[in-house]
């Protein structure tokens, strides 16, 4: 008879940061990797260890053993440390396309370093894996990929239940949308089902009765997985015992300490033919509901508008204005690649997910700062050279030109603004500082009345936002700072239809040198309830809620725009609704209304709700939290006290926008609570769409029948669509990516911010820092459409683009190589949705990467100079196979063009 083979690997989950600050976990990692090398020259039997699938770890080892990296890297070469292939362990859907992407590449790359990494794609504590991880690994060179949650018989750390399984087996198929597969590993007992193994022969006995028929019981084959660690666990240093302490006990199996490449050779020559077939993302969609763990995209709110932020500039301003700008030999790879590596840092899912203690999350955001300030040096400076390129002697002398980029991957419109220098004195001139900012003032005063032009000198709409004198100071690359004050004025204009990846130039200049001056009607106070423009018309009723109209198809939507507060006794992995199960609405309490704006840009309206809103949890809360009570048993209140909590909302429609937009901002001094803001829809859809990772994703409105939370969370990056066949509702979103289908009216519930005292989980962990108190800055979208998938897509164009601010430099008056009105690159099909311009990691070319946003095949056209692209995977490794010319469904493809010049 043929012997079970029990292959054991020895690991450690490492949670970078978590239920201790990252320097606490991290001096425990370099004693872990000080053991490992120790055990590596002392115990032959020793197989490997597998590092947890994220290289990070290394760089943290070696930041405090620097000496031991030629020992390290011997080992690694030995097949002793097992690395690889990611950078981080990341969340899937709380961080960007992109920003999964780029793990994938840092993670590669580090790799390369030292030798080898493990071809697994590993994701063994995930909260909930992204549909599109089959492509993804594919288009990575990965056949395999592990994971920890999202298919029953899991639930929260992998019990099991007595519940319909979507495999029979822990070993499956994993399909993706565009139809990829490749082999998933669900550690259906966990990721530590081997973890401490008796030496003692009784107790090992007991051990392995009950560990092999666990495995048995999901196993598809007699090769039976046992990871022989768990979170931050220490090297088992006697494993070597233990293994040949079960041979002696289990005549029967072949216990073998390996690692996952042999352990993955063995398996698939064994896999049998009925296999399973589970399908796009893994949720948890078959179980309770209660540890789908989905609640932390609304912990600690600020973190994922902070990342959404960060991703964007990267993304989509430095690195497109820095591909647009540069010649190939001057693209700053390496500042690049250094901001991605501290905002990669924020994406473990514990960190990202908000889910820590107090001090992780203040770190991070020093983290987020770095990032973010080393994405604003390259996109200014990318910024400057462009606009120093760009023609404008065509403007009037007089004129102070300016350059207004879309670097969004569809065509953008909207209102933005421009701080021109009018005047300047440089602290160098004659007189003293104060003299010269008299000087100043005079000329502010007496400034001519202004005009914004075109570059065909048209006027264009504008309003001025603000005139004053500031200080600033230039740093020339080849000269002494130049400190300086300045009159600078700041207009606001409204940008229609750039395409993408292209800029036009501006100027501001006397209004009596304009030509065909548009007059800007003034602000009026005739009308402080209603926004309407060609496209839809908003009515702000008494309650304080938005009646909407599409006057495209005349169908008009109610009860809009509503504020709702609930308690909240749950903690940051999970919402859990105080026992008095009450809702308070915006609609029940006074509100009071301003016309801000209402002239040839747009009207602005601002909307302030006054509630009451009880304070915190009752004691029985902080009772029930120390005694680590389970939230489903939790049985707190809401206290009686109450005090103001008042929400002021901005509301915008431009002038010929379809969107409104809103930015909600409120003062949070109130606990134990959650705040969203409710879209009701009233359409009768069994499904909804959102984006997601690489996809437009449809779920079903109503969870499955094994589901008992009263919620159904779910994630999403920049919008969630509701439509029937004659129409729809898209609301956007920047960086609130909880949003919820309250599916007996159509109601479109998004999170603003969610308070809550606790870390949960296995223990009590106070955070009084989740409680997010203090001032917070919300901003979302709504936009209208009919039942025509082209009206739906543009929504999603307009949603996404929403999330990129254009880019606006000044410049002077000079000749430049470029056209004053011009684009990079022409992109011609609606469905494909682009998530990156940059210039490639290995050639002097530039890569385009995007995905099908919408559900059919489709031609792709792009021009980039008439040049033919090769499709690359995200290695930038020819793909002989795909189509350049098409997008299939639910592709995500990589065009590389080796021309990357600007003409």
């Amino acid at each position: 008879m043929t012997k079970k083979k029990v292959f054991i690997i020895s690991h450690s989950h490492w949670d970078r940061e978590w239920y201790m600050p990252f320097e606490q976990h991290h001096m425990r990692l370099v004693t872990l990797v000080d053991n490992l090398l120790d055990i590596f020259k002392n115990d032959p039997d020793f197989d490997s260890f597998h590092l947890d699938g994220q290289m990070i770890a290394l760089d943290d080892y070696l930041e405090v053993r620097p000496e031991r990296k030629p020992e390290v890297a011997a080992a690694i070469r030995a097949g002793k440390l097992r690395i690889g292939p990611f950078y981080i362990l990341q969340d899937d859907f709380l961080i960007s396309p992109e920003s999964n992407v780029r793990n994938m590449i840092v993670g590669r790359d580090e790799a390369k370093k030292y030798g080898q990494a493990v071809p697994l794609g590993y994701f063994p504590d995930t909260f909930g894996n992204m549909g599109q991880t089959p492509q993804m690994m594919a288009l990575a060179n990965l056949k395999t990929a592990a994971f920890g949650r999202g298919v029953t018989p899991t639930g929260f750390n992998n019990q099991t239940g007595d519940a319909d399984y979507e495999s029979q087996y822990s070993e499956m198929w994993w399909q993706g949308p565009d139809g990829s597969k490749i082999l998933g590993l669900l550690f259906a007992n966990w990721y530590s089902n081997g973890n401490e193994i008796p030496v003692d022969p009784a107790q090992a006995k007991v051990f392995w009765d009950q560990k092999l028929a666990d495995a048995e019981k999901f196993a598809s084959t007699g090769d039976l997985l046992m990871m022989n660690g768990v979170d931050h666990q220490p090297v088992q240093l006697n494993v070597t015992k233990a293994i040949k302490v079960a041979n002696q006990l289990y005549p029967d199996y072949e216990f073998i300490h390996t690692n996952f490449t042999d352990y993955l050779k063995t398996l698939s020559e064994d896999l049998p033919k009925d296999l399973s077939t589970i399908n796009g993302e893994l949720t948890s969609q078959e179980t309770d509901g209660w540890y789908t763990l989905a609640n932390t995209a609304s912990s600690r709110v600020y973190l994922k508008q902070t990342n959404t932020k960060t991703e964007r500039l990267l993304e989509n301003q430095a690195e497109p204005l820095a591909t647009m700008a540069y010649p190939a030999k001057d693209y700053p790879h390496d500042r690049l690649r250094y901001a991605w590596k501290l905002l990669l840092q924020n994406h473990p899912h514990d960190s990202i997910c908000g889910c820590s203690v107090d001090e992780v999350h203040r770190e991070m955001m020093t983290r987020f700062a770095k990032s973010s300030e080393v994405g604003r040096f390259v996109a200014q400076d990318a910024l400057t050279l462009l606009a120093s390129r760009v023609k404008t002697t065509d403007f009037d002398a007089s004129a102070k030109p300016f350059v207004v980029v879309n670097t969004a991957g569809y065509t953008k419109s909207g209102i933005t603004e421009a701080t021109i220098e009018w005047d300047r004195r440089n602290f160098s001139e004659a007189g003293t500082i104060q003299e010269q900012r008299a000087e100043l003032e005079a000329e502010l005063a007496a400034l001519p009345e202004l005009a914004v032009v075109d570059h065909n000198g048209q006027a264009v709409p504008f309003r001025i936002v603000n005139q004053e004198i500031g200080f600033h100071y230039d740093l020339p690359k080849d000269s002494f700072r130049i400190a300086y004050q300045a009159i600078e004025i700041t207009v606001a204009l409204n940008i229609t239809g750039l395409p993408a990846f292209a800029w036009e130039a501006f100027g501001l200049q006397a209004k009596s040198v304009a030509a065909k001056a548009i007059e800007v009607a003034p602000t009026t106070p005739s009308n402080d309830h209603e926004l309407s423009n060609e496209w839809v018309k908003a009515t702000l009723e008494a309650d304080g809620s938005l009646t909407v109209t599409n006057r495209e198809t005349g169908k008009t939507y109610h009860q809009m725009m509503v504020f709702e507060d609930t308690g909240d006794m749950g903690n940051e992995y999970i919402y859990r609704q105080t026992a008095d199960n009450h809702a308070i609405l915006s609609t029940d309490f006074p509100m009071e209304t301003e016309l801000v704006h209402d002239d040839a840009l747009g009207t602005e309206l601002k909307v302030i709700n006054h509630l009451q809103i009880p304070v915190s949890a009752d004691e029985t809360l902080i009772k029930e939290e120390k005694a680590i009570i389970d939230i489903t048993q939790r049985t707190a209140k809401r206290s009686a006290e109450l005090q103001p909590l008042d929400i002021t909302t901005t509301i915008t429609l431009g002038r010929h926008s379809k969107q409104l937009q809103f930015e909600t901002k409120l003062n949070n001094q109130m606990r134990d609570h959650r705040v969203r803001v409710l879209f009701k829809t009233g359409l009768v859809t069994e499904t909804n769409e959102a984006d997601s990772i690489y996809e437009t994703v449809t779920r079903p409105n109503h969870p499955a029948k094994t589901w008992q939370n009263p919620t159904n969370p779910q994630h999403q990056q920049a919008f969630v669509n509701l439509h029937d066949a004659e129409n729809g509702v898209t609301v956007g979103n920047l960086g609130l990516n909880e949003y919820e289908i309250l599916p007996e009216d159509g109601t479109i519930a998004v999170t603003l911010i969610r308070s809550v005292g606790e870390l949960g989980d296995w223990g009590y962990f106070a955070t009084p820092e989740a409680q997010t108190q203090g001032e917070f800055t919300f901003d979302y979208n709504l936009e209208l459409h009919d039942g025509t998938e082209a009206q739906r897509l543009a929504s999603y164009h307009d949603a996404q683009t929403f999330q990129v601010p254009f880019s606006v430099q000044t410049t002077a008056h000079h000749a430049g190589d470029l056209a004053p009105a011009g684009q990079y690159v022409q992109l011609d099909t609606p469905a494909f949705a682009v998530t990156s311009l940059k210039r490639a990691n290995d050639s002097d070319g530039v890569t385009l990467r995007g995905y099908n946003l919408g559900q059919a095949e489709t031609p792709l056209v792009v021009n980039f100079k008439g040049e033919t692209p090769q499709v690359v995977n995200f290695f930038e490794e020819p793909l002989t196979d795909k189509a350049v010319d098409t997008l299939a469904p639910a592709e995500i493809k990589t065009l590389l063009f080796k021309d990357a010049e600007v003409k």
